[in-house]
């Protein structure tokens, strides 16, 4: 992970933190924001509350008001998630905006969102809560700027449950590829670039349908490079090099599972390229791709004559499974395309170092709002350290520990 090319000396904390947390209403708000910050940049081991508490003052009523701040403070996050985002895109060359996901194991069934849940990535049922999170990410670096919480049915219909948990009123249950397009749509209203493409793998964050994300990203317009399923229909033929078939034309095309069409010799409904790698360091690559259409209609029963490029990686020796893509980018250069691809480990990375580093898995808080108040803690500081990596923490938490008491 590299260090800004601007970045010549390290800003003081209280400095980062009073932009960041500059929209909090109250002064004691933002100091403790500036305390939990210094916290986990300077606590070893497990970041629990009291520990960030114990490590920036002697006072034995820091680890209550900290814990007030985080888990019944009213302050709304949302704003605090905007600022981040105006933040990373100044201080980073975003080149994607990767939907990823946390996965926060737990002990018990009282934290918000806690279910058991089947992780593919290890083959084996966990307890756990489950964030998606949205990610500016370069081709270096991501910076995590939002996050949704995943609530089973268990969660967002008990009343008792809803109201231990402090769910306000107007958070219902939501599928995975829902709280991704909600997550677009809210960078786009905060952010003050021009909109990048999406990149996602909704399989491997428990979504159960691509095809649903695709087209709420066409409907709204936002280019895309999503991981997509075997099973995945599309309409194949020589007539989707334009936008729209020719009149008599055939308006469908062949129907086949996407895998189908790297299986058998479609003639020159594929191409097969050697790619070189983005950066120019790595070895060429073999890539199969295709022009599709998703076998989709409109609202009023029309068919959407939308053109999208299929494409995967082949393998060197035929055997490891093969990783299929649709996106909207038909015309962009593959090695532009592939070099999206790579953005989600840059996100995994980012949740890994978070884990380990800053304390994403150590919040003992159950409430909905303290869940969303330390994932936009954790994202700022995680933000600011790798800004500044390298380089030792500044600023003074006992000063405003002392002030905030």
């Amino acid at each position: 992970m590299t260090v800004h090319a601007l970045t010549t000396h390290r800003t003081p904390v209280p400095v980062f933190a009073e932009r960041i947390f500059e929209c909090l209403p109250r002064a004691d708000q933002r100091r403790w924001a500036q305390t939990y910050m210094q916290g986990l940049l300077t606590t070893p081991g497990k970041k629990s509350v009291r520990n960030l508490a114990a490590a920036v003052s002697a006072s034995p009523a820091a680890s209550q008001s900290l814990h007030q701040f985080v888990n019944a403070s009213p302050w709304d996050w949302m704003p605090v998630r905007a600022e981040l985002t105006r933040w990373a895109e100044q201080e980073m060359a975003p080149r994607a905006w990767v939907i990823s996901q946390a996965v926060l194991r737990k002990r018990g069934e009282h934290s918000c969102g806690v279910h058991r849940r089947f992780l593919a990535s290890t083959g084996r049922s966990v307890t756990c809560q489950v964030g998606v999170g949205m990610f500016l990410s370069s081709y270096d670096r991501a910076q995590p700027v939002d996050w949704r919480l995943l609530l089973p049915g268990s969660w967002a219909k008990d009343p008792e449950r809803r109201e231990r948990a402090r769910i306000p009123a107007e958070v219902g249950p939501r599928t995975v590829e829902q709280h991704a397009l909600d997550l677009v749509d809210t960078l786009a209203d905060v952010s003050r670039t021009t909109p990048l493409p999406v990149v996602a793998d909704l399989d491997a964050l428990g979504g159960t349908s691509a095809t649903a994300l695709v087209q709420g990203l066409a409907l709204r317009g936002r280019d895309f490079v999503v991981a997509v399923p075997d099973a995945l229909q599309v309409a194949v033929g020589r007539h989707l090099r334009v936008q729209r078939p020719q009149a008599g034309g055939d308006a469908q095309g062949l129907v086949l599972a996407a895998r189908n069409l790297f299986e058998f010799d479609a003639g020159t409904l594929t191409r097969m390229e050697n790619v070189a790698s983005w950066d120019g360091r790595g070895r060429h690559i073999t890539v199969m791709s295709s022009f599709v259409r998703l076998p989709q209609t409109g609202p009023g029963g029309e068919r959407i004559h939308r053109t999208y490029r299929l494409f995967a990686v082949r393998p060197d020796n035929g055997r490891r499974p093969v990783q299929l893509w649709l996106t909207s980018l038909t015309h962009a250069r593959m090695e532009s395309v592939l070099a999206l691809t790579r953005t989600l480990a840059h996100a995994g990375e980012s949740v890994r170092e978070m884990s380990e580093d800053f304390g994403l898995l150590d919040f003992e808080g159950r409430s909905f709002p303290g869940w969303h108040h330390h994932m936009t803690l954790v994202s700022a500081t995680y933000g600011y350290n790798s800004l500044h990596r390298g380089q030792p923490p500044t600023g003074g938490g006992e000063r405003m520990l002392a002030a905030a008491a």
